[in-house]
């Protein structure tokens, strides 16, 4: 089995994956509020908006998975010439790392999922749509981009959710030529008739969309490895991946093996999603030529780390990292992250009504006055995220000879503590970027400095948070002890 080493080298890579995404998109809308009162008018709740947001979905969210873990995407999709559409498209162009390649129809409307939530509770969810086949001239312009990207790519996706793109024509015509140019093709399927997927390197149904494929049970192993294999027998399909929820994940390929993945998850928050990032971390993976079982044991953990933020969240390449290098044994929670991470992370927390504090430092040889700032900054909140200056913001602000330890150094003993729920390493000399994503209720920083001369402080009272001044231990410093040593 590949070592973690090995499989944090292949994330490392990621960013050299070149792929090309076809399917359908969609805009996903959520739209948060209080419900305190049922409606005079009917049985039913009475939703008191708080706030909106809009998001890509279906392919779209598959494209936003494959950018968070670094990969070049050439996105072909369909919109309608509306509001909605003209949203997807600002969406898209937001990713840097995405080249939109989103044909216009004017007559079509473009999907819209709506929904409306109350606390942690999904009230309803609204959906406008249409189904239809895309016209010839618009099925004419994607195919033909398609063939000419063809020879540029790594890897295929095709994201089928049964809105008009991928048609069977539109299928049969990219899986022929992607396996004429010797390119992996990945399709998260749709409908029940898989014969269209022939040729395909990879389909990755879920556990119902595998009984409903092949009519069979699929209750436990033995039974997944049975329908998996069918469709390898009957729909000319090189290799099944099996989303199995709880379960984990089943990888059967057309050589006979047979790998049983256990679910990485630490704590279901929110599945909306998880089989986009299965979808973009395999495609990824297969791109920069990782082995299947290897790309699946990524997309394995990738599908952990997402089902335990809010919302139809993504991974990055440094969750992927962060929870193979840094899971935290004892109480099985990864407790050094990235920023966009960490600020999921504090979403997260908030959304159960937790308060986040945030403090930061270099930590270079932990002494008394660390662990002083530390408690007195947990106790002013329920979760606490310490911001560290990885090693070359400390050479900058502290000079050559230092930092004493190295930041993943730092950032082990930082997490070992109780009082430490997150540590987030920052580059700069300031962590004021931190700040400004994990949106803290509470920033403390020692005595030594005024409110208003700490960093971010202007940001945390701006959204209505508190800045606290810790008390000082008298006689203790890096610097001091340092000193000593020298002597």
């Amino acid at each position: 089995m590949t070592e973690n080493s090995q499989l944090a080298s292949f994330v490392h890579a990621l960013k050299r994956a070149r792929i090309l995404c076809v399917g359908d998109v969609m805009l996903d809308r959520f739209v948060y509020g209080d419900v305190d009162r049922i409606s005079p008018e009917a049985p039913i709740p009475v939703l008191r908006i708080r706030r909106e947001t809009a998001m890509l979905g279906g392919a779209g969210n598959v494209v936003r998975n494959l950018g968070a873990l670094g990969a070049a995407t050439h996105f072909l999709s369909v919109i309608g010439e509306d509001m909605a559409g003209r949203e997807v498209s600002r969406l898209v162009g937001a990713h840097g790392e995405v080249q939109p390649l989103l044909v216009v129809e004017a007559d079509r409307q473009t999907t819209i999922k709506t929904r409306f939530s109350a606390g942690s509770q999904q009230l309803l969810r609204a959906d406008r749509e249409t189904t239809t086949p895309l016209s010839a001239s618009s099925r004419d312009s994607m195919v033909a981009t398609a063939l000419a990207l063809m020879p540029t790519v790594g890897a295929v996706v095709l994201s089928d959710y049964g809105k008009g793109v991928l048609v069977n024509e539109v299928v049969r015509t990219l899986i022929d030529a992607a396996v004429a140019a010797q390119r992996a093709v990945v399709v998260d399927p749709k409908g029940t008739d898989y014969r269209i997927y022939a040729g395909a390197t990879l389909v990755t149904p879920n556990r119902k969309e595998l009984r409903e494929a092949t009519g069979l049970p699929v209750d436990g192993d033995d039974q997944i490895v049975a329908a998996a294999r069918r469709l390898i027998e009957d729909c000319g399909i090189l290799n099944v991946l099996v989303t199995r929820s709880q379960d984990g994940m089943t990888l059967v390929t057309g050589e006979g093996m047979v790998h049983h993945l256990p679910a990485e998850a630490r704590e279901v928050f929110d599945v909306s999603g998880a089989g986009d990032t299965v979808v973009a971390a395999m495609a990824a993976a297969m791109a920069i030529g990782a082995p299947m079982a290897d790309a699946a044991r990524l997309a394995n953990v990738a599908a952990g780390i997402v089902v335990g933020k809010v919302g139809t969240a993504v991974v990055y390449a440094s969750d992927l990292v962060t929870s193979l290098y840094h899971a935290d044994v004892a109480d099985g929670e990864v407790k050094v992250a990235s920023r966009e991470g960490a600020a999921e992370q504090a979403a997260r927390w908030r959304h159960k009504g937790q308060k986040v504090g945030f403090t930061n430092g270099c930590f270079d040889l932990l002494h008394p006055g660390h662990i002083s700032l530390l408690k007195q900054a947990r106790a002013q909140c329920d979760r606490l995220v310490v911001g560290l200056n990885s090693d070359q913001s400390v050479k900058r602000l502290k000079g050559d000879s230092r930092p004493v330890q190295s930041e993943a150094a730092r950032a082990t003993v930082l997490a070992s503590l109780a009082a430490v729920d997150l540590v987030v390493i920052f580059d700069e000399d300031t962590p004021l970027e931190v700040i400004r994503l994990l949106k803290p209720d509470v920033l403390v920083k020692g005595a030594d400095y005024t409110v208003a001369t700490v960093v971010g402080a202007d940001l945390v009272q701006g959204w209505g948070g508190k800045v606290v001044l810790a008390d000082l231990v008298e006689g203790q410093s890096t610097t001091a002890t340092i000193a000593r040593i020298a002597l």
